[in-house]
């Protein structure tokens, strides 16, 4: 049974493919808006009676027809229709940042263009100009997103990935008792995006073929060494194929960086042949055990050879809940919802950060909903003491870099959140001038997803990440990693230096729901690469620290 989200997506494809083929724009308009009010339902459509359905908020008696045809077919008859005469290259171009569904149908009934490539040569003629609402930038911007697009087909977000990868495993370990499978590549090594998911194994390559082969999956390359397989998910599998005596070998090649793997064979190339487990390589080379997730610069080998490779975050160090959204703004649950699950996770203190009023979108709150919402507040802390909800504001970062609000009623957050949400294609130069004045603002106390970048689909505004740093440092603004699967931002890779620097750094779900606190995991994961010690992380601290650490 299709649950809101999925009905919801229905109705959205509905409204944009109306437009694309230039049919009725009210009845695509108004599709657009059912989306918008299924998605936002507090009940599931499947739970209610169909009379109930049309007596919905937003859902009209010809949108409830429709949802009960979903609900009792699985599909909407007239958007298969559309579906069915749209090319699948036009449907592909809805995957493109920047191209709407007008600009889409343009593109298809005006060039005579059907696919991304075609698209993209068309760009570089610069045939685009030609076709009103089509400027030299809207060009650009279409060619890099689908260059953007195209490099990161087949690629995945480990947090999408993970349940996948642990049952293949559980799948080739329960078929193949005699033989070893061994997950390694950059699934082990834990990073935030992948192409395929590795595996060392004995296993001889005629039953494995055979195997997958009887399983649905496509041989895509096969050789002495490697077996290369997809299956309907898409996912490549890579089978690493080596005798047992040197299958440990073969997992230590493959689970670090190539730079990290060439300093080893430069230093340590006796212990590979004599290794027998992972932990004897560094047992033989004489120093400190290197996680797979640190095996990524070379820097490590030489601080592992000299001490001990200082502990990293895990996710039992957060102790809080910094940076989430309640039903006051954009969330689906009460802060009262949110506090007690935060309190039956053991954490000891919430920060509620909805949005502010510029975020229009986002239901973002007026001057008279914060007063509103810090009474509100202010009574739940009284209820649920010891535990404590902090009252802040994920505040818009405006396109001078000033925040959302007067300084008067900023001065009444406990602490502020500045974010970008809105004009993100800026040049660096733009992008500095705006982030650093928010940096600079007495009331910022966390930069908020410091780049706005989403993985595989945007890459977020260029900045000068060092003296983003040495400005947060300078002006004692914490640095959000912000943990949502699709955003960790900031790039683990910059997480090392922020810290060497000095700086403060905290995980944060950016939770819109009690689930979303779960991505406190992934958002530790990234962290752990970039190395981040549990004192310099903001939500890792008690509840009287943190108190202290506001006040100061």
């Amino acid at each position: 049974m299709p649950d809101n989200y999925a009905i919801a997506d229905q109705f959205s494809l509905l409204s944009k493919l109306m437009d694309i083929h230039q049919e009725n724009s009210f009845k695509a308009k108004s599709y657009g808006s059912a989306a918008f009010s299924i998605e936002k339902l507090p009940v599931q459509l499947e739970t209610i009676s169909k009379e109930q359905i049309a007596s919905l908020k937003g859902i009209g008696d010809s949108t409830a027809k429709k949802i009960i045809e979903i609900l009792e077919t699985g599909k909407l008859m007239v958007l298969e229709e559309l579906i069915s005469k749209t090319p699948e290259g036009v449907l592909e171009m809805m995957q493109i940042k920047g191209i709407g569904p007008k600009k889409i149908s343009t593109i298809w009934k005006e060039m005579g263009i059907e696919g991304l490539g075609e698209l993209l040569y068309a760009c570089n003629e610069n045939r685009l100009l030609l076709f009103k609402g089509f400027g030299e930038k809207t060009q650009q911007n279409v060619a890099e997103a689908i260059e953007f697009y195209f490099r990161n087909q087949g690629h995945f977000l480990y947090a999408d990935i993970e349940t996948y990868a642990r049952h293949m495993q559980q799948v080739f370990s329960s078929h193949f008792k005699e033989n070893s499978f061994i997950p390694c590549g950059d699934f082990v090594r834990k990073m935030p995006t992948l192409e395929h998911l590795d595996w060392a194994t004995d296993t001889d390559a005629s039953p494995l073929t055979q195997f997958l082969h009887e399983n649905g999956f496509e041989i895509n390359s096969t050789s002495a060494e490697k077996l290369v397989a997809k299956g309907i998910e898409n996912v490549q599998l890579q089978f690493h194929l080596s005798p047992a005596s040197q299958l440990q070998k073969r997992c230590f090649l493959l689970n670090g960086s190539e730079a990290f793997v060439n300093e080893w064979t430069k230093r340590f190339a006796s212990t590979l042949d004599a290794m027998t487990s992972d932990e004897e390589a560094f047992a033989l080379a004489s120093i400190c055990y290197i996680p797979k997730f640190l095996r990524e610069d070379p820097s490590v080998i030489e601080m592992a050879s000299k001490t001990a490779v200082v502990d990293v975050i895990q996710p039992t160090d957060i102790r809080s809940i910094i940076h989430s959204h309640s039903d006051w703004s954009d969330g689906t649950n009460t802060i009262e919802e949110m506090a007690k699950a935060c309190i039956e996770m053991g954490l000891e203190y919430l920060v509620i950060s909805d949005h502010s009023k510029s975020a229009f979108y986002a239901n973002g709150l007026s001057e008279e909903r914060v007063k509103a919402q810090h009474q509100y507040i202010d009574e739940l802390n009284q209820q649920y003491a010891p535990f404590k909800i902090f009252k802040s504001i994920e505040s818009d970062i405006l396109n001078d870099g000033s925040l959302d609000y007067s300084d008067n009623l900023l001065g009444t957050f406990d602490l502020v959140i500045a974010s970008v949400h809105s004009n993100l294609k800026m040049s660096q130069e733009k992008a500095m001038q705006r982030i650093l004045a928010a940096i600079e603002n007495p009331f910022t106390t966390i930069l908020g997803h410091p780049t706005g970048r989403l993985l595989l689909s945007r890459k977020g505004y260029p900045l000068d990440h060092e003296k983003i740093i040495d400005a947060c440092i300078a002006n004692n603004v914490v640095i959000e990693i912000n943990a949502h699967p699709r955003r960790l931002d900031l790039d683990w890779t910059w997480i090392a230096r922020a810290q060497e620097k000095g700086a403060l750094l905290s995980i944060n779900p950016d939770a819109h729901n009690i689930d979303g606190y779960h991505d406190i995991r992934y958002g530790t994961l990234a962290a752990q690469k970039g190395g981040l010690r549990k004192e310099n992380n903001l939500s890792s601290f008690s509840l009287s620290d943190f108190e202290a650490f506001l006040r100061g």
